[in-house]
């Protein structure tokens, strides 16, 4: 069971991967009005997918103040903890592989405040899924100190719903086997 802002956009995301616009079941960025956030607008952010890591393009006011400062064309992952890294990178590949939803499972600063870190994927402009839109959910009131650690631990992370996208099979061609 999920904090109720993490099934919110879980849902929200679900809703638009079903319009008939949304292509291989993967909503395009367009598609996102984020007035539909409301209230989980600051808590949210959009990357651009880079290697194994992302780019974050736009992020809320909330999570810069997390994070303490501005976030504008910083790398996603480093903003966890070296040791979470794998898994977060990890993270990020599932959402845009499977074509769904993620939710990494997440501690905050000194008193470990447990934070949700959703990921669902997006396609760009060139049509490519190479965007995340992300919402941080804190399970509880967080609050840091100015002078605490601004770097998240990541304990575990969980794909949701249906896998968007086919198993990849192979197949032969002339007797030669392709992907």
């Amino acid at each position: 069971m999920f904090q109720p802002d993490t099934q919110f956009l879980i849902d929200h995301w679900t809703g638009l991967s079903r319009r008939a616009g949304a292509r291989g079941g993967i909503p395009a960025r367009a598609a996102l009005e984020p007035d539909a956030l409301g209230v989980r607008l600051p808590r949210a952010f959009i990357a651009e997918r880079a290697g194994e890591d992302a780019i974050i393009r736009l992020a809320g006011g909330w999570i810069e103040a997390l994070h303490g400062g501005l976030l504008k064309n910083h790398a996603f992952l480093s903003l966890w903890r070296m040791a979470s890294r794998p898994l977060v990178a990890t993270a990020l590949t599932q959402t845009i592989r499977e074509g769904r939803p993620v939710v990494i499972a997440a501690l905050a600063g000194a008193l470990a405040a447990q934070v949700e870190v959703v990921l669902v994927p997006l396609r760009g402009p060139s049509g490519g899924t190479d965007r995340v839109l992300g919402l941080y959910s804190p399970v509880v009131t967080l609050t840091l100190a100015a002078d605490e650690p601004r770097l998240l631990t990541a304990r575990v992370s969980i794909g949701v719903g249906e896998v968007a996208r086919p198993h990849l099979s192979l197949a032969a061609v002339g007797g030669r086997r392709v992907a």
